[in-house]
């Protein structure tokens, strides 16, 4: 099944791909690190222990409203419409000042109408911002998910053992100004993650950009190429191809 929303470097070309190369077997629990929309959580089979994580608050936020009080966030999107004025009123509001379901309405409402899923910019688009679609299948599917919202050093190192597959979907490496994290992620944390990553007991797969930096920090593991379109408009030159690399432990 689709993710019910975008999100900026959302995997929803590349999940086949990963996907097809998770271990087939020894798998007793699946930890998506950084969990953005969760395109690979909602496009596999589920493992019977699952965990999605992410460092957005207001993201996590949006989930576990998701998870638990559907039909009430359903109301509280009811009557939204979609206008620029709305958009930068919304934008504009103190999620602090707001209910947990207000919160996510308000994330939900920015993310469908803002250019590319940004959240920045209205989009102009004629999209319905009232309604989520496959709700209840998508609550359904969230039912056994343990929701967390933790850095991924916290993560790792809490979830990490032997029966342990990681999905890792880090900022890539020269697109962060991309990705709207509180405490931004330079080359540090990137380096700090290769480091984690490479004591870790479980397996893991890590999706990046193709670039020299990334290939030398993972140049002890395997690393496979793979092109996609370019939706992002993070590619050099406005090529229409984004390469990246899945990299992985096993």
């Amino acid at each position: 099944m689709d993710s019910f929303i975008s999100w900026v470097g959302g995997k929803k070309q590349l999940r086949k791909e990963i996907i097809k190369r998770f271990p087939v077997e020894g798998v007793e629990k699946y930890v998506e690190v950084f969990g953005g929309a969760g395109w690979v959580l909602f496009g596999k089979e589920p493992h019977k222990k699952e965990i999605y994580n992410d460092i957005n608050g207001e993201l996590v936020n949006l989930f576990r409203m998701v998870k638990y009080h559907p039909d009430a966030l359903e109301v509280e999107l009811a009557f939204m419409l979609n206008s620029r004025e709305e958009f930068f009123r919304q934008k504009m509001m103190p999620p602090e000042r707001l209910t947990e379901l207000q919160r996510a309405a308000r994330l939900y409402y920015l993310i469908r109408a803002s250019y590319g899923s940004k959240v920045s910019t209205f989009g102009c688009h004629f999209r319905d911002v009232s309604v989520i679609k496959n709700l209840q299948e998508v609550h359904k599917r969230l039912a056994n998910v343990l929701i967390e919202n933790k850095s991924f050093e916290e993560i790792i190192r809490q979830q990490d053992s032997e029966g342990t597959l990681f999905y890792l979907d880090p900022p890539y490496h020269g697109t962060e100004k991309f990705y709207e994290m509180e405490n931004g992620f330079g080359e540090d944390r990137h380096r700090e993650l290769a480091e984690l990553l490479r004591n870790a007991k479980g397996k893991w797969i890590l999706s990046y950009n193709d670039d020299s930096f990334v290939r030398e920090l993972y140049q002890d593991f395997r690393i496979e190429e793979i092109e996609r379109k370019n939706n992002m408009g993070m590619a050099v030159g406005g090529n229409k191809v984004f390469r990246e690399l899945i990299i992985r432990n096993y």
